[in-house]
């Protein structure tokens, strides 16, 4: 019997001895320790007034929420930047009668990311996506605040993947 829980203690120590520092966020370890998000202004042709706070907000509380970096407002580790460069509505599909039977609502935002502790992992780039809206509604009130609130959210996951977690 002793030596049946030596042999399973000699199982169970094997067994997690494969398994390297994980956490739910994905991301390995972080060797930064401050972050700081600039502004992101809009520079879009089409101007909805006040999308550049959330989506700088945005962005800021979902690195706050998976990581333990620490937001400071100059001089972080990791810099975001950059700005809304597009932001657009159009038709998807059209009735019979012509009227768009579904609309698009799409947000397209240059990010550039700045590691200061390694070099190699800067980056410029786009960031697009989308959300569908029956033709029938106007892009208003809660019909644009669950859009934009749906954009932001793959947006800003979009984002902290490519920059944090490696995916």
């Amino acid at each position: 019997m002793k030596h049946l829980k030596y042999l399973l203690l000699l199982l169970v120590a094997t067994t997690f001895s494969g398994c390297g520092v994980y956490n739910f966020t994905g991301t390995g370890t972080i060797d930064a320790k401050t972050f700081q998000v600039n502004f992101f202004h809009n520079n879009a042709d089409l101007v909805e007034p006040g999308i550049d706070r959330d989506f700088t907000l945005a962005l800021q509380d979902l690195i706050m929420n998976q990581t333990n970096l620490n937001l400071v407002s100059s001089g972080g580790e990791l810099v975001y930047e950059g700005e809304i460069v597009d932001y657009r509505i159009t038709p998807m599909t059209a009735t019979a009668d012509q009227q768009a039977a579904q609309n698009r609502l799409t947000i397209r935002i240059n990010v550039r990311f700045t590691n200061k502790k390694k070099e190699t992992d800067d980056f410029e780039k786009p960031f697009e996506f989308y959300y569908d809206f029956p033709g029938t509604s106007l892009p208003t009130g809660t019909v644009l605040n669950e859009a934009i609130k749906t954009i932001f959210e793959r947006i800003t996951q979009d984002i902290f993947n490519e920059s944090l977690a490696k995916w």
